[in-house]
């Protein structure tokens, strides 16, 4: 407490701090120090940085009721790993709280956080309304695997709220949301999509992987679950693959007993990585939201650049939306090279690619490394010329994932590929 006893001199000092002493006991903490000391609850030693605790199996309790009820809690530390592991708990818990939910659940991929999700809201028989772009794997889940098992799928165009109004039937469950969309960037209406769905009582997902939640949390504007593919942002440094699913302790427990079914618990070793990485969120994607916009820019004025999509320029389709819900752009552009036909300017982005020094020519994204792909070789099994058009899918497009470099570096690299 602070003393009521202050010298006059130090009034000013003794109202400071009695101002912060209130502020931490109303636990208004910022992102910048949560990163560093949150969930800390889980770590029961007197290590700084958790340990990573590599084993299947922790001893019995000592009595017969305390096992029992540690055999069936919901993500127990202290049981079996694929049921619970205290770092995989501090992690779920720390990314949980900064989309604003109670409970967090990690998984062994992002697709393992997407698949847990839907199975554990859908049943054979119901209906879910999803976009026309979305990550492959996840287009490939919902146009194979869920009919398959008794389960109904509507597509619809993001940027259009009366289609997932045109698209509600009577047996809908889920409308679920990747916003923005990868890789055309498109935008959902966040706020409009969960009302529409309490209107019906049916249960809203957002994958919110591009954006992580420094520069946006679909809580906010009403969303059920958030999921993201912690190999990217969360992790940020390419060296993990793991998923997360956050919502409400009900949904949490839902989710939960799928995932020991399936067996979709993420590895010790790749929670304790992601907990460091999570260290570093916030100083990562400001300086890649930095680089992005940046290069954004200077890509618009490239004369081999046909179009470039990008939340943060004013350009983007639909920028004021974006305004409205995203606090940063993300590190993610879109980017269509000239040509006069398909075959010139896939020929153009494969020689692009090729000359690209700085840039890797790599899958996945969010990394502290500028990374680069083209997503109708990618993606060119996974959907036929319909849907690549319906997905925004260009022959010669390329996705830039802007990494944390000199941004002169990064202009330079681009420039000797497009004109060499």
């Amino acid at each position: 407490m602070v003393s009521s006893k202050c010298p006059p001199i130090g009034h000013f000092v003794c109202l400071n701090l009695l101002f912060y002493t209130l502020v931490y006991y109303k636990k208004k903490s910022h992102i910048e120090t949560d990163l560093i000391h949150g969930g800390a609850r889980f770590n029961e030693t007197s290590s700084l940085v958790p340990p990573i605790y590599q084993t299947s199996t922790y001893y019995a309790s000592e009595s017969a009721e305390q096992y029992l009820e540690t055999a069936t809690a919901v993500s127990p530390s202290y049981f079996y790993h694929r049921h619970g592991n205290p770092v995989n708990n501090q992690a779920a818990d720390l990314i949980a709280k900064w989309e604003g939910k109670s409970h967090g659940l990690l998984t062994s991929t992002g697709m393992a956080a997407i698949s847990t999700a839907i199975l554990s809201a859908l049943n054979a028989g119901d209906h879910i309304i999803v976009q026309h772009s979305h990550y492959s794997a996840t287009s490939l889940l919902f146009r194979q695997v869920l009919p398959k098992y008794g389960i109904e799928v509507s597509f619809v165009d993001q940027t259009d709220n009366q289609a997932f109004e045109r698209a509600l039937k009577s047996t809908t469950r889920l409308i679920y949301l990747e916003s923005p969309s990868n890789p055309n960037l498109a935008i959902s209406d966040l706020q409009f999509i969960a009302h529409l769905a309490k209107e019906h009582g049916i249960l809203t997902i957002c994958d919110n992987t591009f954006s992580s939640p420094i520069n946006q949390r679909p809580h906010d504007f009403g969303i059920d679950v958030v999921i993201h593919s912690a190999t990217k942002y969360l992790g940020g440094h390419s060296d993990l693959s793991a998923g997360v699913i956050c919502a409400s302790e009900s949904f949490i427990a839902q989710a939960w007993k799928h995932m020991v079914v399936l067996g979709t618990s993420l590895a010790a070793f790749d929670a304790w990585l992601l907990l460091k990485g999570l260290r570093t969120l916030n100083l990562r994607v400001k300086q890649i939201n930095e680089n992005a916009l940046k290069l954004a820019q200077w890509l618009e004025k490239q004369d081999k650049v046909d179009q470039v999509v990008y939340c943060g320029l004013p350009s983007h389709p639909q920028h004021d939306l974006v305004k409205r819900q995203m606090k940063g752009f993300t590190g993610i552009i879109t980017i269509t090279l000239t040509g006069s036909s398909a075959k010139e300017k896939f020929l153009f982005a494969q020689s692009v690619l090729t000359r690209l020094k700085l840039f890797s020519n790599a899958a996945s994204l969010g990394s502290v490394e500028s990374l680069i792909v083209h997503p109708a070789s990618m993606w060119g099994n996974n959907h036929n010329a319909e849907e690549k058009v319906k997905a925004g899918i260009d022959e010669g497009m390329l996705r830039l994932s802007v990494g944390i470099e000199n941004i002169v570096d990064l202009m330079a690299d681009l420039h000797q590929a497009l004109n060499t």
